[in-house]
Formats: C-alpha cells, structure tokens, sequence
C-alpha cells in the first residue's frame, strides 16, 4: 500500500499468476494448422467463456483477413446476388445473444474403451459461451429474395481449408446471424475475424469462421464435413446424418480430475449444463454413483442455448465416492447415462457424445474419470 502500482495499459491482460489458465492445444505435427484447443472450463466460473479462452478447431490455420477487404457473398436461388463490405454490414440492426458453440466432436474420448484421464476441460472444453453480437440473416436473405424453390444455405470460409457447410434454409432464417463481435468487442482472428456465421444450438461446424460465402440452394452440398465426417454409422446399419442439434449435456467442473479435495468436510459441487434444443430445466447431481440424485440449483438467468451454471453443497465423509450430474432441458430431453448412449449408438461413432459423466473420489481426496 505504499509503493505505487503500474500504469495504465491500452488494453488489459490476466494476471501473470494466472498464466496457468490457458487452451490446451492438440494440433498435427504434419499440418500445425491442423488441430484443436480446448476450453479450460475446470478453471472458469460464472457463464461467460474470455474470448482468448474460446476453444478452436482449425483446418489450415488462422487467416490474418484485412477487414477492409473482406466481403460476404449471398447468391444461388435469389432474384439478386448481394456483396456486402464489413462497413455495410455494420449498418444493419445488429442483435446480441448470449449463447454456446460446441464441436460435434466435443467429448469424443467418452467412446473409448477405457475412461480418460484427463482435467475436465481438455475432455469436454471444446464448447464455450459468449455473447455474440451481429445482423440477423433473415434480413440479408429477404434482401436477396430467395427463391421459392430454395431449402438450403451452403456456408464457406475464407481459410485456406475453404471449409464448406449445408444448412437447412429454415433454420437460417429462424435465429441465424452473421457475427461481428463477441464479448462487446470485434470478432479475434482464431474466433473467426472479422465474420462469422453463428447458427445456436446446433454443432459448431456449421458456425463457419472468416465467412465469405452464403449460397441459396435446393440441395444440400454434400461436402466432407458432412458425408466423410459427421456421418456414423448405426448398429441396424444405417447412418445417422445431418444430426444438427447438440442435445442436453451437463459437466461437474469442480470438484474434477486435477483437483483433490483437502480434507473431509463441506464442498460446493458446481458445473455447466447446456442444450441445443433450449432451456435448461433441471440438473440432478449424484454422489453415489447414481444410486440416488439431488436437484442442484441454477444460477439465473437461465438463457436459451447457453450455458447454465449449477451448484449444490456436499458434506464429504472421506469415504470413496461417484460424482455424476444429469441435466434435462425443456423439450423433456433427459441426458443419457453412458451404457444406454452406446446401446443406442453402437460403438462406431465419434460425433455427439454426450452421455453422464463420473468423477470417482479416492479415500485420500484424488479425483478421476471412471465408467458406471
């Protein structure tokens, strides 16, 4: 208190003591452009995902756009091909909402064999939460004027990967927007600067960064990203496809594995639930493996397609114990246990994982990933 403090800086940055809460990043060694980074949720509180801690998936690296060059497209099945510069977007009505993106592939490891582990946001932190801010694309398509005979939008980016998309007109026209900023400010580079299309509740793929194209179309595109991946094959032997909405999902963050409890006594069990199809409506917690469950309480508000904080106090006996939350959302949607997700699924998939998770605590306070 008696030596002045630092300066003024144009803008902020965490602590240096907190250097320790950053993306964990997977990437190919082939191709470094190639990879992921997931969200440390473990570390996080509240709702809102920082901007520099939203998780990534990258194809062909992360463009460096000059947004006075950028343009995006609209054309196929309209009475008029439209180009608009980011200057011209920004002279829209623009709407906010605070809402979640999540990887189809988001908790993938929960299909191994074998539990993994590993801190709970390098499993399942490739989903994240913030307030995304753009123009509503039903305005931009009945500029365009669609044609009658139209039922898909094909979405392209501006990256090297020139990742290409099909989305259901309908659904577009619904609550899609084209987004320029995120947590108040511009859009970052890796989140997709300086435009990105934003399509709630449904898998992150189809929210295509650095946009640039948006094509009107009868058909759907039929590109990688939905014939190779986000394609899974069944046990009656058919293929799931075009399996958009990311269904209700719920996460014990604290305590999780990495963390160790100091002690029998009082802790707050605490997490994030979500769902693609609306509103949370309730999270249950267990800490006996499911044999009996407790309504956890949420933290208002609770938004639509976005994450929801829940909390619950536990008196620890030091004895062993199974950590498990089960969220449900307003649809009736009731999240899965494990055993009945891969009864349903089989054993080929990859996308959409989102079975009830279980944190195992040992005598001594250490936590870990088990199946039950």
């Amino acid at each position: 208190m008696k030596t002045p403090g630092q300066p003024f800086s144009n803008y902020g940055q965490p602590s240096l003591q907190e250097r320790g809460v950053v993306r964990w990043i997977s990437a190919n060694r082939g191709v470094p452009g190639n990879g992921v980074s997931w969200t440390p949720l473990h570390d996080l509180e509240g709702t809102i995902t920082p901007s520099g801690l939203h998780f990534e998936r990258h194809h062909n690296g992360v463009p460096q756009i000059p947004i006075d060059q950028h343009r995006l497209l609209i054309h196929g099945q309209v009475r008029r091909a439209l180009t608009f510069s980011m200057g011209e977007l920004a002279r829209y009505p623009i709407r906010s909402d605070i809402l979640f993106i999540e990887c189809g592939g988001n908790s993938n490891a929960g299909w191994h064999q074998l539990p993994q582990q590993t801190r709970a946001g390098f499993m399942h932190g490739l989903a994240s939460c913030s307030e995304w801010a753009g123009v509503p694309l039903s305005l931009l398509l009945d500029e365009a004027g669609v044609d009658a005979s139209a039922s898909w939008l094909i979405a392209e980016g501006a990256d090297a990967a020139a990742i290409q998309v099909s989305l259901p007109l309908a659904k577009a026209r619904r609550d899609c927007f084209v987004a320029l900023y995120q947590n108040g400010e511009r859009i970052r580079p890796e989140n997709g600067y300086p435009l990105r299309l934003i399509v709630p509740g449904w898998e992150g793929v189809l929210s295509i960064k650095w946009l640039r194209r948006l094509e009107v179309a009868r058909e759907p595109v039929m590109a990688r990203n939905e014939t190779a991946r986000y394609t899974e094959l069944q046990p009656s032997g058919k293929a799931r496809m075009f399996t958009f909405v990311m269904d209700a999902k719920s996460l014990i963050t604290s305590p999780s594995p990495g963390q160790r409890l100091d002690g029998k006594g009082v802790y707050e069990i605490r997490g994030l639930a979500w769902s693609g199809r609306g509103r949370i409506r309730s999270v249950e917690v267990s800490t006996d493996g499911g044999a009996h469950w407790a309504a956890a309480q949420l933290q208002q508000p609770v938004l639509p397609l976005a994450f929801t904080r829940f909390r619950t106090g536990w008196t620890w006996s030091g004895a062993p114990a199974v950590l498990k939350s089960r969220a449900s959302d307003d649809s009736g949607y009731v999240q899965p246990e494990r055993s009945a997700l891969i009864a349903e699924r089989g054993r080929h998939g990859y996308f959409h994982y989102n079975a009830i998770v279980s944190w195992q605590v040992d005598e001594d306070g250490e936590i870990s990933h088990v199946y039950t």
